[in-house]
């Protein structure tokens, strides 16, 4: 039995026009963002599972049942970041960016749900791996 391998439900591949027109809203969201004083921030697209459990709560449907979680080769647990807010928090603790404040930042990229989505939402501005 063959089985052919394909891309993950959630996640594209894009080339030539597709992949251009992909390039031209994030120079949108560039242009927006500087005109409107918004900094560039960049953080991990995994951080510790704490990370995440820790600022949207334990018992929430996305520490519990979405986020992709999986122990790295010293034990430690990982998790794919489902959302930004987390990372940019954590950042600007342990990196030292309060003496930056206050901040106007803004990002884009991928964040990582197990979700079907729903039905009538709009779309996220972020990339999602959803099942």
């Amino acid at each position: 039995m063959s089985s052919k391998v394909q891309a993950i439900r959630g996640t594209q591949s894009m080339l030539g026009e597709e992949a251009e027109r992909f390039h031209a809203v994030v120079s949108a969201f560039d242009r927006v963002r500087r005109l409107f004083g918004f900094q560039r921030v960049e953080v991990p697209v995994f951080e510790a599972t704490s990370v995440f459990a820790r600022s949207l709560g334990e018992t929430t449907d996305v520490v519990s049942k979405e986020m992709y979680t999986f122990e790295d080769r010293g034990g430690d647990s990982i998790t794919l970041r489902p959302e930004f807010t987390a990372g940019i928090a954590r950042a600007y603790l342990s990196e030292g960016w309060q003496q930056f404040a206050p901040l106007k930042v803004a990002t884009h990229g991928p964040a990582f749900r197990y979700e079907r989505p729903q039905k009538g939402s709009s779309a996220s501005s972020t990339s999602s791996m959803r099942k």
